[in-house]
Parts: C-alpha cells; structure tokens; sequence
C-alpha cells in the first residue's frame, strides 16, 4: 500500500539559514498524525513546504504516490486561523463553498449540490444556525470550526491542519478530536500541528516529533517517549524564529 504522505530530502532555508533540514517522512494512510516540537521548530514551515506554499531548496513531496503538484485536490488543508483576514466582508456558508472550487474550477459557479454539501458540512461542526454570519462576527472558536467545514466539503483523503486547536474552548476542542477521529475512521489520513504534549496520547495514532530535523516519527507507543522527547526539545531550535 502506497503512503499516503511520503516526503523525501526536505530542506528549507530562510536568508540561508535553515527552517527545516533534510526530512524524510513517511506517513500510512489512514492515520492520524500530530507533529510536535518546540516554538521555531519548522513545523509551520513543514506543512507549506509539503503545500508549495513556500519553496523548498530541495526535496520532493508525494501523496499517494504521485507529486503533490499534480494531485493537489487529494489534499484539504486548514492553515493557522492567526493568518486569515477575518475581516474579508463574506459569511460563513459562503467560505466553506471556497472549498468547492477546487473541484468547480474559478469559472462555473457553486450550484446546489455544491450549497447542499456546504450546509451539510457547516452542520457537522455545528454551525448551521450561523451559515449567513459574517465571519468577523463569529468567535475563535467558531470561525475555527468554519474553516474546518470549508476542508471537509473537498472530501479529500487526505487532511493537514495547522494548530485547529489553537486559540478555541474546551468544548470545541473536543468537537474537533471527534471530527478528525470520524475522518480517520473513513480512512482519510489527518497530519495535525500541534503544541500541547499532555493530550498527544490521547488524540493521535502517529507522532512526528521534528525540530529543524526529524527526531522521529512513528506510532505514538513508540515514539512518544521521554528520551525523545528530550532530544525534541533540548536541542537548539532554528535561529530563525519561524515555526
């Protein structure tokens, strides 16, 4: 079986200083994956380096086994909520039919089956009654689990999430874990960013614990471990400052 997310040689470089160096990362389908290190450790810049959001100095990404440049709708992606303009003048429905576009192209427009599966997936996070908010009206939270809805309607096989849990309340976050845990139950892979140590045993099946470089990356059984949790994160983190 083909790795859902197979990643080769990664290397990115700011003002040539290194962000994230010389990764190899191999990620089953079917799994749900967090990536953990410290503040500056490339986590953020892993996942936009694997999107061709920013440009490796080498390295090469496949999703099930083809370029991600030419299967880009395999992948739904949810960035940080800190790096959207939330005051852009649309409602909540309306951003989740962004992620119709993919499949629709920039030409024809959003038609029924597109609204119906945006309403349907807005009511899977819980937002139904909140379709025709502004999103500079809604809460952390919320606008959160918007951006979620707007990943789910690509019904993608794969899934990667930069820090979803970041800035929402207990009950959101709990309505999240239980979102990713159906999307892994369906088979689709879910790479998560994420920060707090106490509950990666709880929420993921596979651990990537990266900081500039990969330290590991397995089964969280494995690899979550107090010796590498140590390598983690007593080593310098990259002079850069970028996560």
């Amino acid at each position: 079986m083909l790795p859902a997310i197979d990643i080769h040689d990664l290397t990115v470089a700011y003002h040539d200083k290194p962000a994230v160096w010389d990764v190899d990362l191999t990620i089953p389908p079917g799994v749900l994956v967090g990536v953990v290190g410290p503040n500056g450790a490339g986590k953020t810049t892993l996942l936009k380096a694997m999107l061709g959001l920013i440009k490796p100095v080498s390295g090469r990404v496949l999703i099930h086994g083809q370029p991600y440049t030419s299967n880009r709708q395999a992948v739904a992606y949810v960035p940080q909520r800190r790096s959207v303009d939330w005051e852009f003048p649309t409602t909540a429905l309306d951003v989740v039919l962004m992620g119709t576009f993919g499949q629709l192209g920039w030409i024809r427009r959003p038609g029924h089956r597109q609204k119906e599966a945006a309403a349907e997936a807005l009511a899977r996070v819980g937002l139904s009654d909140f379709a025709r908010r502004q999103i500079n009206q809604l809460s952390g939270g919320q606008q959160q689990r918007v951006f979620l809805a707007r990943a789910l309607v690509q019904s993608a096989p794969v899934y990667v999430m930069d820090e979803p849990f970041q800035g929402v309340d207990a009950p959101t976050e709990q309505a999240i874990v239980n979102l990713l845990r159906e999307l892994r139950s369906q088979g689709r892979t879910v790479l998560v960013v994420h920060h707090d140590l106490s509950t990666v045993q709880d929420y993921f099946d596979y651990v990537t614990l990266l900081n500039v470089r990969k330290v590991a990356s397995g089964p969280v059984r494995e690899v979550f471990t107090e010796e590498n949790l140590k390598a983690t994160y007593n080593t310098a983190t990259n002079p850069v400052g970028r996560g």
